[in-house]
């Protein structure tokens, strides 16, 4: 057995003992402690789709075209209290996320939910082939302790019961531990005996504590990673960012002056997306020059009818100017637009703490206002921009995507509104409501190969490109730097089992990825 793997994947200025796994806005949810106590059905590799792994489920079918889909449950598994794990705890939480939209994090739309010996059959109004990942990458919680809770939207969860290897040890608010479930199905597969999750407050605090051996796995971005961190030990010291989705600049669609298009158009004629990749992010992320937003290489399948749709690299704050005056702006002795006696003015939010998107935000305000937009960057704390962003409080907000095995994940968490619908939004952020983009997401859902898929996303695609609800800026990694020195046998890009993001739970899963690798990690001594 090997030593305790110190962890860490969402700086956090504090915590509090809450491990809900649909609770978004709890720090553990970003921190990549939850995929390590609950489970899904099936896990997928997200840096090689479309591989994926039976877990909870042993198999699925799918049949009456694309509507009803059965998974066969894997016997044997215990909760780690010791019950016996059961397709009536699988029954129970779909129906959960059926009766409950403010924890149905992927906004399924659940028609029916039945049981047959070890199968659970669900069935949906719509085809759902290319929507698998949301289904079956959903957190299992036992029925026994969840159906006494109350509203699961408002459970702490503090003390997690999980199918999962891992089990609460102790908790602080300056860290907690996890260690190995006794009872785990897979527990021959676990050498990790204990897991430390450290609070650190930025980027810049755990580069330091990556570099001195500190934390050993990480998903930051973290600049200079080549110079401070591989060079001084490339036999232990690595680091792989895979892109596998989509950062953009968010605007709130209810807000003004971001619910106005020739304003959403001018910001993306004036940003400079080449500028954000070398210096906002440090030369780890490249521009995004689909104007549709679509992943490049990692979606290049799919790209052949988008190909032409393009973003300037380099930006114009001549074209944004010109934008503002043909919609009747008018630039005032400020310096500013205005129209209608409001000046187009805007406060772009990320946390301070995200040092990536900090510098990103302060590079857009710069470029927004030299186009004649009055925009100015304010970095809050972690906690307050989750809240602000699902209750709808900002204007403008730099955010990641979700990744997945196909573009469907990252296009539905853009403009589903069946995730905005409470105060309290999942996914589409930016309150996008527009009926025939939901019809298109589920067209898009029930086409089961990639030719049907690529012809399905076009209209979507077009969609953002012409309407920018998201305005892309850059790839969005999956960051991931470790330490090998203890352990070995890390997803690589030679070989990759995994993304190796130590949360993953942005990638359609509400588990996360981190379980996978960690499964797979052998002590060196």
């Amino acid at each position: 057995m090997g030593k305790t793997l110190v962890m860490e994947s969402s700086p956090e200025t504090s915590i509090t003992q809450a491990f809900n796994p649909y609770v978004t806005t709890q720090a553990i949810y970003g921190m990549g402690a939850d995929g390590l106590i609950y489970e899904p059905l099936i896990q997928f590799d997200v840096a090689a789709p479309p591989k994926y792994y039976p877990w909870l489920a042993t198999s699925y079918t799918w049949s009456n075209g694309g509507k009803t889909i059965t998974f066969a449950i894997r016997t044997g598994v215990k909760w780690s209290n010791g019950t016996a794990f059961t397709p009536a705890d699988v029954a129970f939480t779909f129906n959960l996320l059926k009766t409950h939209t403010a924890i149905n994090l992927d906004g399924l739309s659940i028609s029916s939910v039945s049981t047959s010996g070890n199968n659970v059959t669900l069935t949906f109004p719509t085809p759902q082939y290319t929507n698998l990942q949301s289904i079956a990458g959903t957190a299992i919680v036992p029925k026994s302790i969840w159906s006494t809770v109350g509203n699961p939207a408002t459970y702490t969860d503090a003390n997690p019961v999980g199918t999962g290897p891992f089990v609460l040890s102790s908790f602080t608010p300056q860290g907690f531990t996890l260690k190995k479930n006794p009872d785990y199905w897979q527990a021959s597969s676990v050498h990790v005996p204990t897991v430390y999750f450290p609070v650190y407050t930025s980027n810049t605090v755990i580069s330091s504590a990556l570099d001195t051996g500190a934390v050993q796995w990480t998903g930051n971005f973290l600049p200079g990673l080549q110079k401070t961190f591989v060079d001084p030990d490339p036999a232990d010291h690595h680091f792989w960012e895979a892109p596998g989705g989509t950062n953009s600049l968010m605007p709130n669609l209810n807000k003004w002056p971001t619910n106005q298009l020739p304003v959403r158009q001018a910001i993306s004629a004036a940003i400079n997306r080449s500028l954000i990749a070398t210096e906002g992010e440090a030369g780890l992320e490249d521009p995004v020059l689909n104007a549709t937003g679509l992943t490049l290489p990692t979606f290049s399948a799919f790209s052949g009818p988008v190909a032409s749709l393009t973003n300037s690299a380099t930006g114009s704050a001549a074209a944004a100017e010109q934008i503002l005056t043909k919609a009747g702006y008018t630039k005032g002795s400020n310096g500013f637009f205005a129209k209608g006696g409001q000046t187009v003015a805007l406060t772009i939010i990320d946390p301070a703490a995200y040092t990536d998107y900090a510098e990103d935000d302060a590079l857009v305000a710069g470029e927004l206002r030299a186009a004649g937009i009055d925009a100015t960057f304010d970095g809050i704390a972690v906690t307050t921009w989750d809240t602000d962003v699902a209750d709808g409080d900002f204007q403008l907000t730099s955010h990641w995507s979700n990744g997945g095995l196909t573009p469907y994940n990252m296009y539905d968490g853009w403009l589903d509104s069946a995730l905005a619908t409470g105060s309290t939004a999942t996914g589409d952020f930016e309150r996008l409501n527009d009926p025939a983009i939901n019809a298109d997401l589920a067209t898009l859902a029930g086409a089961s190969t990639t030719a049907e898929q690529t012809t399905d996303l076009v209209p979507i695609e077009t969609y953002v490109a012409d309407n920018l609800p998201i305005i892309p800026t850059t790839t969005a990694s999956d960051w991931f730097e470790y330490n090998s020195q203890n352990y070995t046998g890390w997803p690589t890009q030679a070989n990759p089992y995994e993304s190796g993001q130590p949360s993953g739970a942005n990638n359609g899963n509400s588990t996360g990825t981190d379980e996978v690798v960690i499964l797979h990690l052998i002590p060196t001594s």
